[in-house]
């Protein structure tokens, strides 16, 4: 699999970021991680094809991962005429939440009947489930008590892709990225511990149980980006391309 950082920041632009969203590339589908408010940009600015994503795998319904749909939709019926189906999957919520938001961003627009095949999934927590060529497992992780949130277990290619989403430290990230060939993970400070968030010091200390094959962070803030560079692990990078 190829996976591409169309944007890895935070929800403050840290670093000159995109919001995340990543495009990764199997053998017979192509889909995102997230899609938060900045990624058509994105796409645009990183030459990917909107009307090549056969799926989407939201982790939550926050603007910095979610937002981007309103535009992405807007942009399939009006200026890509996309024709090719497109499955949107993600936690509980997200089949009322996706209107919702087109109504804020673009009034009128959910109610315009797309001229492609939209399905829109929600997915439980811990059940393997096939999807476009994909098997998906989801986990509950913390980020708030509000709505379910999801790290990701992706097979696809005879090949496992982990993504924490956005959490604080809880036990459903060692089965989430248990020997993943590739686990992106978020690290937002190096040692502080806020809520919500989970810091570099705490997932070193829980990496012997995960035991990845390769590990990329993810999600950083200013204070962690200004000592990624010295830091004993792969960082992702808006742009970057890593293939596994």
């Amino acid at each position: 699999m190829r996976l591409t950082f169309l944007g890895c920041g935070d929800a403050f632009g840290s670093g000159g970021r995109f919001n995340t969203c990543f495009f990764v590339e199997a053998a017979e589908t192509r889909f995102l991680i997230d899609c938060g408010a900045s990624s058509l940009i994105a796409m645009k600015q990183h030459g990917v094809d909107p009307n090549a994503v056969d799926t989407m795998l939201i982790t939550h319904l926050y603007a910095d991962h979610f937002g981007g749909l309103p535009f992405f939709m807007l942009d399939a019926q009006f200026n890509a005429k996309r024709t090719r189906p497109l499955t949107v999957a993600g936690p509980p919520g997200l089949a009322a939440r996706l209107p919702e938001a087109m109504e804020v961003m673009f009034p009128g627009s959910s109610k315009t009947t797309p001229k492609f095949d939209l399905s829109l999934v929600e997915l439980e927590a811990e059940t393997r489930t096939p999807l476009n060529r994909l098997h998906i497992t989801p986990y509950e992780v913390n980020h708030d008590g509000l709505a379910p949130f999801y790290a990701y277990r992706i097979e696809a290619d005879g090949k496992v892709l982990a993504y924490s989403g956005d959490a604080e430290w809880r036990e459903s990230l060692i089965q989430a990225g248990r020997e993943a060939d590739l686990f992106v993970c978020e690290a937002y400070f190096r040692e502080k511990r806020v809520p919500m968030h989970l810091d570099l010091k705490t997932l070193e200390s829980r990496l012997l149980e995960i035991r990845p094959k390769r590990l990329v962070l993810t999600h950083m803030t200013d204070d962690m980006l200004a000592v990624a560079d010295g830091l004993p692990h792969e960082t992702a990078a808006d742009g970057k391309v890593i293939e596994f």
